[in-house]
């Protein structure tokens, strides 16, 4: 491995890498709001550091949506991200080819490049990530005492900045500070004092937590999560409690820890290749050898950090990572490991350059092939993702969010529910103003002791019975006011009231006086006495919103696949209602018939009018194609409905083989075909008589 001086130009290299990699992050930006947590407020434990430098970019940068303005600030955080990992590499090997590997290969991985030019905290936390390997790498080049009190203060800051954004940066730190203070115990340079002020550097690091006590107590803003206003409430938040401390959600059952490790091997095999783990690998057995300049006390640390990391998140990572959305949410986290394999592995292609010059002393093609190396790894990674990240048309949650907006009368009020539909209409009600007349409520926080008291006053027109929501309502035992959504609804009933997506299950008090009918992707809260008109309904509901996206034509783990899921469900949903009232008990023959017909009407409507579309729907229309046969009318051709319902079973047994009912509906088909060959055969007798 080569000398780790030479280092003058490293800071302009570093720089020149960053604008590489911004060029390119730039150049796929998402207009728009992306999916995920990117419309939310900061959740436990507050990133009160993400949120001072986006609230920065909103009111600074002059162009674009508040969504891409954070996108931008994101894409430059990555951009920094790429910058360090190169001079980390670079300080400890003196080799730009090295350097440029490590940035290349993590920073055009589809990994993080997607989440690196979304409005989320990971590239802030990759920045981190490549900070303190950096200051790590520069701390052990640094030759003098006073280089290395410089350096361990700065590092004892960035340590609790870091904690400011994303706290599994924590366990690096544990692997870092220990090992740091064993460097300076060692050469005989920690005192008390020293320790004292790297101390306070620390705290010094962890003072933009002050924003959130600050901002609860002033109370300003519409939508916030917690109160920070005691230091109960601030620890609660600051451990996330409420997600359960050290665990990734709340009340989930996640895949088993062996699981966990194989799937991130995988996915670092997926992400970053298998010649760069092979370098990775490289450089953890080049300590072994005996060479100068040898880095080994660094290249241990920085294997140690990546176990530990793995090893604690596979633990408590407690989401079950074979459905496609878990598994996004989870591998957003293992950039953090992935950033130390990129390093690891820009200083393993060192360590073959170093060893091949000695062994092949004079050979002139093995910088050449350094460099070739380099190049074709980092270009392979821009050729396989750059169509896959490119997000510059990515307008899917943001016209999600304004075709649910636009689709609910003046002054509705929506009881929000879940990631996807919570954070983008909040995001587009709140951020860019639209339809100030309705008033959003979110199901789930309302059950939290602090939601309205803290945000009451920010929803005018709507009366809340209490001060939380819970299905048993009167006077809980800590003294709060509980009322349930029957009580809620009973209190406004002069307003209009919609669910977005679906209603808490804890409380069914509800269905006394309302019924629940579909609206689109949402659903309306109707007093039950109002008559139901399928013709009416339909009316209203055929033409809610505009969308023009292509059915299954985002990646299963992505919220844009979920987004596009959801809407195209809803063309189904008031099909899927009215024939469901009409397999309702003690519904009157006649209504049931009309009920059918409507049905299977609305149903043929819309499966010829897209031809690619959800699986299911084969089914939902071949069985209401089976009841419009039942009910032996006059005006459908009986032949033409069997033909109908054979066909598409036949699609939903093909497309939907893990369906556990498949067998039956195979078995049906065979039943429907011999009842078809039989109509036939008796029309084909019926025009023989006849001729």
């Amino acid at each position: 491995m080569g000398a780790g001086a030479g280092t003058a130009g490293a800071g302009g290299a570093a720089g020149a890498v960053g604008a590489a990699v911004a060029a390119l992050y730039m150049a796929t930006l998402p207009p728009a709001l992306p999916g995920g947590d990117a419309g939310n407020v900061a959740h436990p434990p507050g990133y009160p550091l993400f949120t001072l430098l986006a609230k920065l970019a909103m009111g600074l940068v002059p162009l674009g949506s508040p969504a891409y303005r954070v996108n931008l600030l994101c894409g430059l955080l990555g951009a920094a991200a790429a910058s360090l990992l190169f001079y980390t590499v670079f300080r400890l090997s003196g080799s730009y080819a090295g350097g440029i590997l490590a940035a290349g290969v993590f920073s055009f991985s589809r990994l993080t490049w997607q989440w690196s030019i979304a409005a989320e905290v990971f590239s802030l936390n990759n920045l981190f990530v490549g900070l303190l390997m950096a200051l790590t790498a520069h701390f052990e080049e640094a030759s003098t005492a006073k280089e290395r009190s410089k350096i361990s203060k700065l590092g004892a800051f960035c340590c609790g900045l870091s904690l400011c954004n994303q706290h599994t940066i924590v366990l690096y730190i544990v692997c870092i500070v220990p090992w740091v203070l064993s460097q300076l115990a060692r050469k005989m340079e920690l005192s008390l004092g020293h320790l004292l002020k790297l101390g306070l550097c620390f705290l010094a690091g962890l003072l933009p937590y002050l924003y959130l006590p600050a901002s609860s107590y002033l109370n300003r803003a519409r939508w916030t999560w917690g109160d920070q206003t005691t230091f109960q409430g601030f620890l609660t938040h600051f451990l996330r409690a409420e997600y359960g401390t050290f665990n990734l959600a709340k009340s989930e059952t996640g895949s088993s820890m062996r699981e966990m490790l194989l799937f991130q091997l995988a996915q670092m095999k997926s992400e970053l290749s298998l010649p760069v783990l092979a370098l990775a690998l490289v450089a953890c057995v080049s300590t072994a050898l005996p060479m100068k300049q040898q880095k080994s006390p660094v290249i241990w640390l920085f294997t140690g950090m990546l176990c530990l990391y793995s090893l604690f998140f596979a633990w408590r990572a407690n989401l079950d990572i074979t459905k496609p959305l878990f598994l996004g949410v989870v591998e957003r986290f293992w950039l953090q490991s992935g950033a130390v394999v990129a390093v690891l592995a820009g200083l393993g292609l060192a360590t073959l350059t170093s060893v091949g010059g000695t062994v092949l002393e004079g050979n002139r093609a093995l910088p050449w092939l350094e460099w070739l190396s380099t190049l074709l790894l980092v270009a392979s990674q821009v050729w396989a993702n750059y169509s896959a990240c490119d997000q510059s048309n990515n307008y899917v949650v943001d016209k999600f969010a304004r075709n649910l907006l636009s689709s609910v009368p003046t002054g509705a009020v929506i009881l929000l529910r879940g990631d996807l539909p919570g954070n983008a209409l909040r995001y587009v009600h709140y951020c860019e103003g639209m339809r100030p007349d309705v008033t959003l409520v979110d199901q789930e926080m309302m059950t939290y002791e602090w939601y309205l008291p803290k945000l009451a006053k920010h929803l005018p027109g709507v009366y809340f019975p209490g001060s939380r929501w819970n299905p048993v309502e009167g006077l809980l035992p800590d003294g709060t006011v509980a009322f349930n959504l029957h009580r809620f609804l009973k209190v406004n009933k002069q307003k209009e009231v919609f669910v977005c997506i679906g209603l808490h299950e804890g409380d069914s008090t509800w269905r006394r006086s309302y019924s629940l009918w579909p609206w689109g992707t949402c659903e309306k809260l109707v007093p039950s006495d109002v008559l139901f008109d399928p013709g009416e309904w339909i009316r209203l509901t055929r033409n809610l919103y505009n969308w023009t996206e292509d059915y299954d034509s985002f990646q299963p783990s992505s919220w844009e696949a979920v987004a596009n899921e959801e809407m195209w469900q809803a063309r189904m949903k008031t099909a899927f209602f009215i024939f469901d009232l009409a397999e309702t008990a003690g519904v009157a023959a006649e209504m049931k018939s009309q009920l059918y017909t409507s049905a299977y009407t609305l149903y043929k409507e819309i499966v010829n009018s897209h031809p690619n579309h959800p699986v299911n729907w084969h089914k939902n229309y071949a069985i209401a194609c089976e009841r419009m046969l039942r009910l032996h009318r006059v005006d459908v051709d009986p032949e033409a409905l069997l033909s109908q319902t054979v066909k598409h079973f036949l699609l939903y047994a093909e497309k939907a083989e893990d369906d556990p009912q498949r067998q039956d509906i195979l078995q049906a088909v065979k039943h429907l075909k011999k009842e078809l060959q039989g109509l036939r055969k008796m029309k084909e007798d019926q025009r023989r008589r006849a001729g």
